[in-house]
């Protein structure tokens, strides 16, 4: 079969792509690969125990000792491998999709998500469908709920508590439902924050608001900070490994510049450098330019940007849309981490709304198109041809240059759709360069689509 695994683990529709004789099968070659003892965990999605209880038959099934450390978000399980003397891990997550789907994604003993090589070598085994092993060899299932506390209290030693707790900062939290329902409180709470919950409750539908954190998404939140004088907004996503923030005015801060202050912050104290993908803002270079550090690009995905940064020995990665990689910590975009890491920023720097007065403007809008998986490569060569002559970047998608800004367009690696980024200094270029390439974009794949059904 084609491959599986996209940008961030295999996700798809419960029952329909994601079905229990897939997650089953999955289990048994993801046990052939690890072998031993793995760590399973899932988000708060209804599917979840279904989805887990299908992938840990499978693994125990050809002999691989499970341990199931209950509804964590993915960083807290990933951190349980890393400090736990395990194989690796199965997280049971869909992320930020809608509630209908799962997914399924798995990281190595060092609680980074595994690379291209060894996804492949998992999708070979799920091919031939590994046989089950003799009764007297099958593996065990244990529990240990210990997974969450222990997370939170590994991220607490990795910042400035005391100078937290000092600044006596008041905070709206919202979990959306998700996995961050226990963790994030917690967190918060034992950094001596003032935490008034939103959505704090474990519910798979996700009713109080779809799980993507976007300005849309978080209208409440938003709406709280302005009338409880907060001085931030925390909202993770759903399996909490990303995170966005409300400043104390109100102001929805996008991910470019959220990653652009922690870079500021994190060089401040170790020059080094930073890895990101093509997709953030000029922005973060400018700042970690200035800030006396250095930026290597990769292709969108965090397990890219954590690989590189392995290899690079950088001091910070993350990406534009809140996921954030503290090497000190795990290699892995960690939630509570960005949470922690930007209330020690603010604590030691002053208000939000101030450090992000002070970034360089740079204006982004970005849109989502529906497109089917298999014409995404022809939709991706038809904008290439409509843009020849022009400076391009091919690292992930195709980057287009202009004197005034960029515009990267990509197929998304975790659902049917192809994603347009327009950026510049001036907003009125960014917004008519999206608009044109979405156009296109949309119009070429009806073409397309009525093409096939004459």
């Amino acid at each position: 079969m084609g491959r599986m695994f996209g940008t961030n683990g295999i996700r798809g529709v419960v029952n329909e792509e994601i079905t229990i004789d897939l997650a089953v099968r999955l289990g048994k070659a993801i046990g052939e690969f690890f072998h031993d003892k793995v760590v399973i965990a899932s988000d708060t999605r209804n599917s979840g125990s279904m989805i887990k209880s299908a992938v840990a038959s499978g693994l125990m099934a050809v002999g691989v000792n499970v341990i199931d450390i209950g509804t964590v978000p993915t960083p807290a399980m990933q951190y349980y491998v890393a400090s736990h003397d395990v194989d690796g891990g199965v997280m049971i997550t869909a992320s930020h999709n809608p509630p209908q789907f799962n997914g399924i994604k798995c990281v190595g003993p060092a609680g980074r998500e595994l690379i291209k090589v060894s996804e492949e070598k998992i999708e070979e085994h799920y091919d031939v469908d590994v046989d089950c092993l003799a009764w007297n060899k099958v593996g065990t299932m244990t529990y240990d709920p210990s997974a969450a506390e222990s997370y939170v209290n590994a991220v607490i030693k990795k910042v400035d508590a005391e100078a937290i707790r000092n600044a006596n900062l008041t905070v709206i939290l919202d979990c959306a439902n998700g996995a961050s329902y226990v963790t994030a409180p917690l967190l918060l709470s034992k950094l001596g924050v003032r935490v008034i919950t939103l959505n704090a409750h474990p519910q798979g539908d996700f009713p109080g608001h779809p799980s993507e954190p976007t300005e849309e998404n978080l209208k409440d939140i938003i709406s709280l900070v302005r009338t409880a004088d907060a001085d931030l907004g925390i909202a993770h996503d759903g399996d909490a490994d990303r995170t966005v923030f409300i400043d104390g005015e109100g102001n929805f801060i996008s991910g470019d510049k959220s990653l652009s202050l922690m870079a500021r912050y994190i060089l401040s104290k170790e020059k080094g450098l930073v890895v990101t993908p093509v997709s953030s803002s000029s922005m973060v270079e400018e700042v970690v330019t200035a800030s006396g550090g250095t930026v290597m690009y990769t292709q969108v995905g965090s397990p890219t940007v954590s690989k590189t940064m392995f290899e690079q020995r950088a001091v910070f990665g993350g990406e534009e849309n809140g996921g954030m990689i503290f090497p000190e910590h795990v290699l892995c975009r960690d939630g509570a981490m960005t949470a922690a890491k930007m209330l020690e920023c603010i604590a030691k720097n002053g208000p939000l709304s101030e450090q992000v007065g002070t970034l360089p403007k740079y204006y982004m809008e970005k849109r989502k198109i529906d497109c089917p998986n298999d014409i995404k490569g022809v939709l991706q060569e038809y904008l290439r041809s409509e843009n020849m002559g022009m400076r391009t970047d091919t690292t992930d998608g195709l980057k287009i240059f202009h004197d005034d800004g960029w515009i990267l367009v990509r197929p998304s690696g975790t659902e049917p759709k192809f994603r347009i980024f327009s950026e510049s200094k001036y907003p009125e270029v960014a917004m008519e360069r999206a608009n044109e390439t979405e156009i296109k974009a949309i119009e070429f794949v009806e073409r397309v689509l009525t093409a096939k059904t004459l």
